[in-house]
């Protein structure tokens, strides 16, 4: 690694780097026009260039190449270097730059057309620029055109491209990704080019990408100078210059040491930073199915169990607030924990007259609220409901609210609980639907279900009683009797 730790230059090579051999490349004459056009490339930028554009027998070695980096390092130089290259010396017909938002590709059209006005000997060669209501363009003569598209689901349907770009990479969607790649795939010889940080949805498509570029799979180059995983835990570490110049190919030129200090402080991007500045990939949500597998789950099955005479109730509303799940925990009769759903219905006005109804019949040891809604715990309160006046010395049927750390608490419990099969459940098809389809998400430095895939509140109901029960397991009582209670 090439890291000047006296000056603090940043690394100008990755973390992480695979990709396939070539005889030649043809990034050095990119990297010769890009320095006649004005662009003046770092080391690092013409890294990207050169291992990118590798040819084996006249093709390229790679069809796809990623370049992962923080922001504002310069990744932008390499795009307008290889379209640069694409336009005037490959003289591909057709070059496709898109962007996730339309200013972001207009500012890319105004750059590439700065650079080449700027350079006679390539402005001469050009057609014509064009602009229009979310697109602009530029032909050559001859033939060789680029085009600038903001994406959507439709975007670059119908074209034949032998070279596509895709900026802001970390916000593509499986659906955008269908609509584009097809564009490709009649060509001859044709590369992909994603350029990207590290994403805010930790089920996005381009940790499939991560995931093939980190395997070494053929055909592809992976370039990504984002720093470890257990950044996220060791935020000591986030003070160190060695790990921002690390991380920072640019750091020291175009970024300064100052400007990270700045980032890094009380009013800078707070725990962001790990991820903005530092590059470090969240957590990928998970499959439901591999966290708990089917089989396992089915095997948990105990549908006519007796319930368990104490038990701890968990409201969960559901992301859009459509719906609300009432699930509860308990301990049975041979000593293993019983979950189950009491209700699943639409909607929240029914959920505060159940719950009184249920701490009512049971008793129970806790009854726990899950809801971004101030009206409904204020109904709650207003209905007898309320919060202990000494967390430490909750009493029966006391509510609780279970914070971030809380509910990624209450998710390890229940997958720790069914792995090591000391849990049984009653079976109810929301919870194992739920179960089936759930994927996860990085929460108060553990892991949580994410509720903005697939619809997962009757899990979470499960978990936050299984979670209740356990944290009020000492106001559990030895003379309670269930008979007669029915949920």
């Amino acid at each position: 690694m090439s890291l000047q730790l006296a000056e603090r230059v940043g690394s100008q090579t990755p973390r992480v780097m695979t990709a396939p051999p070539g005889d030649e490349t043809a990034g050095d004459e990119a990297v010769d026009l890009a320095d006649i056009a004005g662009l003046r490339l770092d080391e690092w930028q013409r890294l990207a260039l050169v291992t990118g554009m590798r040819q084996s027998g006249r093709r390229w070695s790679a069809s796809r190449v990623g370049v992962w980096v923080p922001r504002q390092n310069g990744k932008g130089a390499i795009i307008e270097a290889r379209v640069l290259a694409g336009l005037f010396l490959l003289r591909e017909p057709l070059i496709i730059w898109s962007a996730h938002r339309y200013n972001t590709a207009q500012e890319g059209f105004l750059r590439i057309r700065t650079l080449i006005e700027q350079t006679p000997d390539l402005d001469r060669q050009v057609h014509r620029y064009w602009t229009a209501a979310g697109e602009q363009g530029i032909s050559l003569r001859g033939g060789p055109r680029l085009r600038f598209l903001a994406r959507s689901r439709t975007s670059g349907r119908g074209w034949g491209a032998p070279c596509v770009v895709w900026d802001e990479a970390q916000e593509l969607t499986a659906e955008q990704v269908a609509a584009m790649l097809p564009t490709i795939s009649a060509q001859p010889d044709h590369q992909v080019w994603a350029f990207g940080t590290p994403p805010t949805d930790p089920a996005a498509w381009c940790y499939g990408l991560r995931e093939d570029g980190e395997a070494g799979r053929p055909r592809l180059v992976w370039l990504d100078w984002g720093g470890p995983e257990s950044l996220l835990e060791d935020r000591q570490a986030w003070t160190d210059r060695q790990v921002w110049a690390e991380t920072n190919p640019a750091l020291g030129t175009r970024i300064s040491p100052e400007t990270v200090e700045d980032e890094h402080g009380p009013s800078g991007l707070g725990d962001e930073f790990v991820h903005e500045r530092l590059g470090v990939w969240r957590l990928r949500a998970g499959d439901g199915s591999t966290i708990v597998p089917a089989d396992l789950w089915q095997s948990l099955a105990a549908p006519d169990a007796d319930r368990p005479g104490d038990v701890a109730f968990a409201l969960v509303v559901n992301r859009d607030r459509t719906r609300s799940a009432i699930g509860w925990a308990g301990r049975g009769e041979d000593g293993v924990m019983l979950l189950g759903l009491s209700d699943w219905r639409a909607g929240t006005a029914w959920a505060v007259d159940r719950l009184v109804e249920l701490r009512s019949r049971w008793s129970p040891v806790g009854v726990s609220v899950s809801t971004r809604s101030e009206a409904l715990l204020l109904d709650l309160e207003k209905a007898g409901l309320t919060v202990a006046a000494d967390p430490d010395e909750p009493g029966r049927g006391d509510l609780a609210v279970p914070s971030a750390a809380e509910d990624a608490r209450a998710y390890g419990l229940f997958v720790d609980a069914a792995r090591g099969e000391t849990l049984r459940h009653t079976d109810e098809a929301p919870v194992s639907t739920a179960l089936a389809q759930a994927r996860t998400r990085p929460s108060a430095g553990g892991v949580t279900w994410d509720d903005r895939v697939g619809e997962v509140a009757p899990l979470r109901a499960v978990c936050h009683a299984l979670w209740l029960w356990q944290a009020r397991a000492h106001l559990v009582s030895e003379d309670f009797d269930p008979a007669e209670q029915i949920f």
